[in-house]
């Protein structure tokens, strides 16, 4: 092993990338950029923007494999409508609060779901929204063809929000001052069950004069019948 001078020995300390072994320094030339600050220098004009150089791939790779979320388009479709559905079909519902009843299908709103009605003077259905996956398609139409339902849309079955106070008052705590406002159906909403209803009943009459007794009674089994093999 070499002994150093005095002197060589403070020229090394005073190197900021000494020789470690002849031919190999402590730090590396990307290092020594780094560390000179060099880099903050360089394009301090404003330069045209130029294409984004194309990524090159990891000299490394991790050892678990980590999916990466896809963008998800989403590209709304119209709800198809089954062919046993046609406007005038008596339907029979299966879940809620009519279920049991018989309807007849008016039209199929932009939202997807079916416009029924009982008529609500046979049966007390009124118009109302239903999912095709919750009602049995029967071979019994009505012509329905002189009802008019342009103005029946998804908007005048949404009810409006009401805020709830933010903060409780002293008379928030008891149940019998705070009454919630029961909201109730809208005159406009009468009327046009009205119209609706007084047409479809005189199609209802003039198609065959069992309808109506048909309309106003429920679906339902008894010991013995089995609804797959039934023709409705």
């Amino acid at each position: 092993r070499t002994t150093l001078t005095e002197e060589e020995e403070n020229k090394m300390a005073r190197q900021r990338n000494r020789e470690i072994i002849p031919g190999v320094n402590r730090f590396s030339r990307s290092q020594m950029y780094k560390r000179s600050g060099r880099k903050y220098l360089k394009n301090k004009k404003e330069t045209p923007k130029t294409e984004k150089p194309v990524r090159k791939a990891s000299r490394f790779y991790s050892v678990d494999n980590i999916p990466k979320p896809l963008k998800a388009v989403h590209v709304h479709k119209p709800t198809a409508l089954r062919r046993s559905i046609r406007p005038g079909t008596v339907l029979i519902v299966l879940t809620g609060p009519y279920r049991g009843n018989h309807v007849v299908f008016l039209k199929q709103l932009e939202s997807g779901l079916l416009l029924v009605t009982g008529p609500f003077s046979f049966n007390g259905v009124p118009l109302r929204r239903i999912n095709q996956v919750h009602v049995i398609a029967t071979s019994t139409k009505v012509d329905i063809s002189g009802v008019k339902l342009d103005s029946v849309k998804d908007e005048l079955f949404i009810k409006p929000k009401t805020k709830a106070p933010k903060k409780k008052t002293e008379a928030g705590f008891f149940k019998n001052e705070q009454k919630k406002e029961k909201t109730g159906v809208s005159d406009e909403f009468k009327k046009l069950q009205k119209e609706v209803d007084a047409k479809v009943v005189a199609a209802a009459k003039k198609t065959d004069a069992l309808l109506p007794a048909y309309l106003r009674s429920k679906f339902s089994l008894s010991k013995g019948q089995y609804p797959h093999l039934m023709k409705f």
